[in-house]
């Protein structure tokens, strides 16, 4: 059982990196995008649009499969199977980040954009010092969902043969062992779920979300 454990485990080190990756890239593309729908240009506006209609209503698991299988046959080239992965994983995650922050900076006050514009500020530090912190308040709940989402969904990847912790016990599995393996998977599942909302509770502390 030692072994079966480890190897599991094993798979976490790609699952929690497809994870930080993901992270990492979505957030910042979200918020780009989502002042790219706010204020950007109609055609900018509109690319914008397509963009989220297109990856928030078709299935991840589809889009893993055509980064890693169409697009190398669409270009003429080849990708590793990781990096299929992690782009599939930034695009999909930024479409849902995107209307998040959307709806979150859209949540604030009109009279403070007017305010901020009195006081000399331009649209950029509008964003940057008023908007987008009392922003963060109001999106951590939302946010919190999506990392907790995205945790499960990196079991996805055993689609293009990653080896991460969902791959990995199926492995186990297919060669002979108890089933019962699967409940070691779903423990370590909701180990690092219960990590996550342990941090966002105390971000949101941090931040008088409450108050």
């Amino acid at each position: 059982m030692k072994d079966v454990v480890l190897y599991i485990l094993a798979g976490g080190s790609t699952t929690l990196k497809i994870f930080f990756i993901t992270i990492i890239f979505s957030i910042p593309l979200g918020v780009v995008f989502a002042i790219g729908k706010i204020a950007g240009g109609k055609v900018i506006r509109m690319i914008l649009e397509v963009y989220t209609w297109l990856l928030r209503g078709t299935p991840l698991m589809l889009q893993l499969f055509f980064v890693f299988y169409g697009i190398p046959q669409l270009l003429h080239i080849r990708l590793d199977r990781e990096f299929a992965a992690y782009l599939a994983f930034v695009i999909n995650y930024a479409a849902y980040f995107t209307e998040i922050f959307r709806a979150g900076i859209l949540s604030i006050d009109k009279g403070q954009f007017e305010a901020s514009k009195a006081l000399g500020m331009s649209y950029p530090q509008t964003m940057r010092r008023i908007i987008i912190p009392q922003a963060v308040k109001r999106v951590l709940p939302p946010v919190g969902n999506e990392f907790i989402t995205l945790i499960k969904d990196t079991a996805l990847a055993m689609v293009i043969a990653i080896p991460d912790i969902m791959r990995n016990t199926k492995e186990i599995v297919s060669g002979g062992s108890k089933p019962e393996t699967f409940i070691i998977a779903a423990v370590i599942y909701l180990i690092l779920t219960y990590g996550i909302v342990l941090c966002f509770n105390r971000f949101e502390k941090k931040l008088s979300y409450y108050e």
